[in-house]
């Protein structure tokens, strides 16, 4: 069978060289019947966690705390599916990238549709920030395949540090009731909406999401013409 080459790896995350230290730790002392799939069905119930957390807080703002754990319990199953697979000398590219890309999918959209059915989020805005984070993820997948490049970093921000400024986020919801309650009332092109202050947050990750996007798309475009010129008719 032809060997699947990996692409190589773009991480440049303000956290990148802590957590690749502590996750090599972590891997290394792991049991040897803990396996990649095992960890990467760990990211996905962390996700699930955090869609329940955010859903409950409707009934109390405390059960915030269990969306916090299950960011906690989604990196550590992220981050260590592949870790894990590097660490042990046992990569099979083609069933990773699909099973783990595809599984990511499936997490972003139930985190991101988690935060819009908790009360401090508007639903329409979580998925529009999820359509963008998905737009962003195709071409780093298509990226991934012309390129030979796997980019998981933007404006030194890569999943780790978003994960963390969620959970700051949902703590200052807990511990702090101004912000909790703030809410801003407004006409939208004739619908009346409630902005919260995670509604904020949101756009502005969503405006640098759809920036990073236009901006990388733009550019390997210029790149890809260029490698392909287009060729001009011969004369007949």
């Amino acid at each position: 069978m032809e060997t699947q080459k990996q692409a190589v790896r773009i991480q440049t995350s303000l956290l990148n060289a802590a957590e690749k230290k502590a996750l090599i730790w972590i891997a290394e002392r792991l049991p040897r019947r803990v396996t990649s799939d095992m960890m990467t069905f760990t990211g996905f119930l962390g996700a699930v966690i955090i869609c329940l957390g955010c859903v409950l807080s409707n009934y109390s703002i405390n059960w915030l705390w269990l969306s916090v754990f299950g960011l906690a319990v989604n990196w550590f199953g992220d981050s260590l599916d592949g870790t894990i697979a590097r660490v042990r000398n046992q990569q099979r590219p083609r069933y990773g990238f699909f099973l783990d890309h595809n599984v990511d999918c499936i997490n972003e959209a139930l985190m991101f549709t988690g935060f819009g059915l908790s009360p401090l989020m508007n639903l329409e805005i979580a998925l529009m920030v999820l359509a963008a984070y998905l737009m962003l993820s195709v071409y780093v997948y298509i990226n991934s395949h012309l390129k030979g490049e796997f980019k998981l970093t933007y404006a030194k921000m890569g999943p780790t540090e978003l994960r963390i400024i969620i959970a700051l986020a949902g703590l200052l919801f807990i511990y702090v009731p101004a912000i909790r309650d703030y809410a801003l009332t407004t006409t939208v092109l004739g619908h009346e909406i409630t902005f919260k202050i995670l509604d904020y947050i949101a756009i502005v990750i969503l405006v640098v999401l759809l920036v990073a996007y236009l901006v990388s798309l733009f550019k390997d475009a210029r790149y890809f013409a260029a490698l392909e010129p287009l060729r001009k008719d011969k004369d007949k």
